[in-house]
């Protein structure tokens, strides 16, 4: 088991760090009668695990006796669309952004099918099944207490909901209105602007922001005790850098160096991730020369990321950090433009390739004039 996983929080009470927004997470949990929640943050700093977390407050530990299913939606065309989902007695924790341009239909499907499911209160969370496997006799009484009472609704967690096309935000406005006194929804997404306003105005707005560099720093250094490592508050501090305080790529880094080079060393090196040297290596080659030729090799490059499972939004704001750092300062502003309205176009579009390939011919025929314009000549 990966160590993000295996030293995860499962409680409250192990949360590492954010203590006012664990506070108002308790309270809700104690009070059970949740409003419609929209957790937001940047990626890593912990909103799956605090919403994990505000489950088992709300259910116990039946909350963490997950099933993975797969499941067939029909659209009205006649599409059958597959997706994954995890669900436990209590919840149901799904990505309908996967669905792609479905993704309405799979949202209206699922919460018509948990509101009309009323058997909430399950039985058999009492005796030994209900000892958390880190031993907390607090969390143990808490359990006990939940066995008792539960919530009367079911909830829906949908992931990446800024992700959603527009269509499904307003499917999903409509359905939250119609079915809110059966179930609750948790939405979760990085970036809040994506998400509508009537969406936006009917949740409760929780925000994740991410840790402190001595945050981060501190849960490194826990995982080491836990795991009886030596670890250099100077390498500790280095890995949080590199992964700019995101938590869960500051912890994958550390198992990453463990498995590569242990003990550790004060001035170790973090060795980048695979699809970031090669974005770096996509820039050098783009400011280096602007031919078709090179627009070719770079189309070639952003395949070889999209087929590997990196999102087209992510492979431009690093490509467009890898740029940023080769160019004067008069042209950055510029620069910078073309990939907000690159970005803007990925978010409506379906075909992200085109908008990247544009994005890249966009930079260096920008660059080249610039070239020209300062040096004249043909470069």
């Amino acid at each position: 088991m990966l160590w993000i996983d295996e030293q995860r929080p499962k409680t409250l009470r192990q949360l590492n760090f954010h203590e006012a927004l664990t506070a108002r997470l308790q309270r809700l949990a104690n009070d059970g009668e949740i409003p419609h929640l929209l957790v937001h943050g940047p990626p890593g700093a912990g909103k799956a695990t605090r919403i994990s977390c505000l489950l088992r407050a709300m259910y116990g530990v039946g909350a963490e006796r997950k099933r993975l299913d797969r499941r067939e939606f029909k659209t009205p065309s006649g599409q059958t669309v597959e997706l994954s989902m995890v669900s436990s007695a209590y919840h149901i924790e799904m990505c309908p952004s996967d669905a792609g341009n479905y993704d309405r239909y799979v949202i209206q499907d699922i919460i018509k099918e948990v509101a009309s499911h009323t058997s909430l209160h399950s039985t058999g969370l009492g005796g030994k099944e209900n000892v958390d496997r880190d031993g907390d006799a607090m969390d143990l009484e808490d359990d006990a207490k939940k066995s008792s009472s539960k919530p009367p609704f079911k909830v829906v967690l949908l992931m990446e909901v800024d992700r959603l096309s527009r269509q499904a935000q307003a499917a999903l406005r409509r359905t939250m209105e119609k079915y809110s006194s059966s179930c609750r929804l948790i939405l979760c997404g990085s970036s809040l602007s994506k998400v509508i306003e009537p969406v936006r105005s009917r949740c409760l707005k929780l925000r994740v922001p991410l840790p402190q560099h001595e945050q981060v720093c501190d849960v490194l250094a826990a995982i080491c005790r836990k795991k009886r490592l030596d670890l250099p508050p100077e390498f500790a501090r280095s890995l949080s850098e590199h992964s700019n305080r995101n938590l869960r790529r500051a912890i994958l880094l550390l198992e990453a160096a463990y498995v590569q080079s242990y003990p550790f060393s004060r001035d170790q090196a973090v060795t980048p991730l695979d699809w970031e040297a090669h974005i770096a290596i996509l820039a050098k080659e783009l400011s280096r020369e602007q031919t078709p030729a090179k627009l070719l090799r770079a189309r070639q490059m952003l395949y070889e990321l999209l087929t590997n499972c990196i999102p087209g939004d992510v492979i431009l704001d690093k490509l467009t950090q890898e740029l940023l750092k080769n160019l004067d300062a008069q042209l950055k502003p510029e620069i910078t433009r073309w990939a907000a309205f690159y970005a803007h176009r990925i978010a409506m579009g379906s075909k992200e390739i085109f908008h990247l390939e544009a994005f890249v011919a966009k930079y260096m025929a920008v660059y080249k004039k610039y070239i020209n314009d300062m040096f004249g000549g043909d470069f």
